[in-house]
C-alpha cells in the first residue's frame, strides 16, 4: 500500500513524459492535464489520511533499508504542501487553457509544468539530502525554460539573473552535502539527526548548517531576495502564478526540514540568525512593495513578506509557531496564485502595468474587483479568511517564545501588505473607468472560474479551519520532535 507515496511525483512526471509526445494535440494536452491533476490529488488526499491512521509512511526503493537506500517519507507536513500544490496546479492549469498563447501550447508549455510539479512533489516526499537536490534540480530546470517562454528582451535579462542566481545556489548545495557527509557518513535525513546528535553539533557542522541556510535562503528568498521580485514579474501571468504559489516553498520547506530534524541540536547560531534574516526579509519586502507602482513588482514583493513571515515561526521554534507557519504557508499557496492571476488579468484586460494608468475597473469587472478586495484581507490576516489563523497562531508562538522583536516586525508586515494592495484597489478598481465601452475586452471565463476558485478556496480554508487542525497539529507536533520522523524511518535500524 506504501506504493501510493511516489504517485504524487510519479503521475505529473510520466504526464509530462507523454504530453511530449502530443506537442500537436492541444485539445488533449489539456484534457490530460486535468485528469493528471485530479489523480495526483486523489493519490495525496489517500496518503494523507493514511498517515492519520498509521503514521507516517515510508517507501524504501529497491527493497534497500534505511540509511543505506533510497527512500520516500510521507508525514503529514510533505502532504499538506503535495496535496495544496495538486490543487494550486489543476486550478492554474485552466487558467492557463484561456490566456496561454498557441504557440506555447505547441511548445512544450504543458510537459515542463508537470516536470516542474513532479520537482516540487519529490522534493516534499524525499528521505535523503541528495534526491532533494535532484529534485530541486528537476523543478529547476523546467522553471528555466518556462520563465523563458516569449522571449522579450527584458524577460531574457532577468531570466539569465535566475539561472546564475540558481545554478550558483545548486553549486553551494552540492559543496554542503559532500562536507555534510565527510563529517557524518550519511545522507539520509533521520540517519543525519542521530548521526549529529552522536558527533555533537560542534563548530564544522554549525558551518555546515549555515552553508545550508544560504543555499535555502536563495532559494526561498529569505534575506537573499534579490533575484525574486524581476524574475517573478516578467514571465506569462500562469507562470508566474505557478512560481509565486509553489517555487519559493520548496525552499521554505527544506529549511524546516533540516533545521528541525537535522540542525536542532544547538539553535543559538542557526536559529537566531534565521530570524534577524526574517526580519529583515519582512522589512526589505514591505519597503519595495510599496516602493513600486507596478502591480508585478508589488506582487513579487508581497511573495518575499510571505517568506519572512513564515521563516519567522520556524526562528521561534514553538510547537504553535509552527502550527501557524503550516497554516499561513498553506494560506499563502492559495492566495499568492490567485493574487499573481487577478493581477495578470488586470494588466491583460487594460494593456497596463502601472496602478497611475488604471481607474475605475470595478464598473467594469466587478467580480475581479470583489476578488481583488477578498484577496487583500485575506492576506491582511482579516478573519475568516485564510491568512487570519496562522497570524493567529504565529502571534501566539511568538508571545510564549518571548519573540517580541519578530512579533512587532511580522505584524508591522501586514500593514505594509494592506497598504501596498489597498493602493492598487483604491487606485484601479475605484474613481472614473478608463475603458470606454467600445475598448471594453471581455473578461473570458476560463480566467475568471479558476480567481473564483481561489477566492472560495482561501474562504473555505478560513472557515472550515477545524477540518484541516488535526493534519496541521500533527505536521507541527512532528516537527517539534524529531524522534518521531526517526523512528518512523528507521525502525531500529540505526
Amino acid at each position: 500500500m506504501n506504493n501510493i507515496i511516489v504517485m504524487p511525483m510519479i503521475i505529473p512526471l510520466v504526464t509530462g513524459i507523454i504530453l511530449v509526445f502530443l506537442r500537436h494535440y492541444v485539445k488533449t494536452q489539456r484534457v490530460l492535464s486535468i485528469v493528471s491533476s485530479i489523480l495526483t490529488l486523489v493519490a495525496s488526499l489517500v496518503v494523507l489520511n493514511q498517515i492519520q491512521q498509521d503514521g507516517i509512511l515510508r517507501l524504501d526503493f529497491g527493497g534497500w533499508l534505511p540509511p543505506y537506500g533510497i527512500l520516500f517519507v510521507a508525514d503529514s507536513f510533505s502532504m499538506l504542501l503535495v496535496t495544496t500544490t495538486s490543487i494550486v496546479t489543476g486550478i492554474l492549469l485552466i487558467y492557463a487553457f484561456s490566456s496561454i498563447e498557441k504557440q506555447f501550447e505547441h511548445t512544450f508549455f504543458y510537459p515542463f509544468v508537470f516536470f516542474l510539479v513532479a520537482g516540487v512533489n519529490g522534493s516534499f516526499l524525499t528521505g535523503d539530502l541528495f534526491n532533494l537536490f535532484v529534485c530541486f534540480e528537476v523543478m529547476l530546470l523546467s522553471s528555466y525554460v518556462l520563465i523563458t517562454m516569449g522571449g522579450r528582451k527584458l524577460q531574457l535579462i532577468e531570466s539569465m539573473k535566475y539561472v546564475t542566481i540558481n545554478v550558483l545556489s545548486s553549486w553551494f548545495f552540492l559543496i554542503g552535502i559532500a562536507y555534510l557527509y565527510g563529517a557524518v557518513g550519511t545522507l539520509n535525513m533521520a540517519h543525519l539527526s542521530v548521526r549529529v546528535a552522536e558527533v555533537g553539533q560542534g563548530p564544522i557542522l554549525t558551518v555546515i548548517s549555515l552553508m545550508f541556510l544560504i543555499v535555502f535562503s536563495l532559494k526561498a528568498g529569505l534575506l537573499l531576495y534579490f533575484w525574486l521580485p524581476g524574475s517573478y514579474s516578467v514571465p506569462q501571468t500562469v507562470v508566474a502564478a505557478l512560481f509565486g504559489a509553489l517555487l519559493t516553498k520548496v525552499g521554505i520547506y527544506a529549511m524546516f526540514r533540516v533545521f528541525t530534524l537535522i540542525f536542532y541540536h544547538d539553535t543559538i547560531i542557526t536559529h537566531n540568525v534565521i530570524g534577524v534574516m526574517a526580519i529583515l526579509t519582512m522589512i526589505g519586502g514591505s519597503i519595495g512593495a510599496i516602493a513600486y507602482n507596478d502591480i508585478r513588482k508589488i506582487i513579487a514583493y508581497n511573495v518575499v513578506i510571505a517568506v519572512g513571515f513564515i521563516l519567522a515561526g520556524l526562528a521561534m521554534s514553538s510547537e504553535t509557531a509552527f502550527q501557524g507557519a503550516i497554516y499561513y504557508l498553506i494560506h499563502d499557496m492559495v492566495v499568492k496564485a490567485l493574487l499573481f492571476l487577478l493581477g495578470g488579468t488586470m494588466i491583460y484586460l487594460t494593456g497596463k502595468a502601472k496602478i497611475e494608468e488604471m481607474s475605475g475597473l470595478i464598473r467594469n469587472y466587478p467580480i475581479l474587483g470583489w476578488l481583488f478586495f477578498i484577496t487583500m484581507l485575506s492576506l491582511a490576516g482579516i478573519p475568516p479568511l485564510s491568512g487570519f489563523i496562522g497570524k493567529v497562531y504565529i502571534g501566539q508562538g511568538a508571545i510564549e517564545t518571548g519573540s517580541f522583536i519578530l512579533l512587532t516586525t511580522a505584524f508591522l508586515s501586514g500593514i505594509f501588505v494592506l497598504y501596498s494592495l489597498l493602493r492598487i484597489f483604491l487606485n484601479c478598481f475605484w474613481g472614473e473607468t478608463i475603458i470606454n465601452e467600445d475598448e471594453d475586452i471581455p473578461l473570458k471565463k476560463g480566467m475568471l472560474v479558476p480567481c473564483v476558485l481561489f477566492g472560495i478556496m482561501t474562504i473555505a480554508i478560513g472557515i472550515g479551519v477545524e477540518g484541516l487542525a488535526p493534519y496541521v497539529s500533527d505536521a507541527a507536533r512532528t516537527l517539534m520532535n524529531p524522534e518521531i520522523y526517526i523512528d518512523a524511518v528507521l525502525q531500529g535500524n540505526r
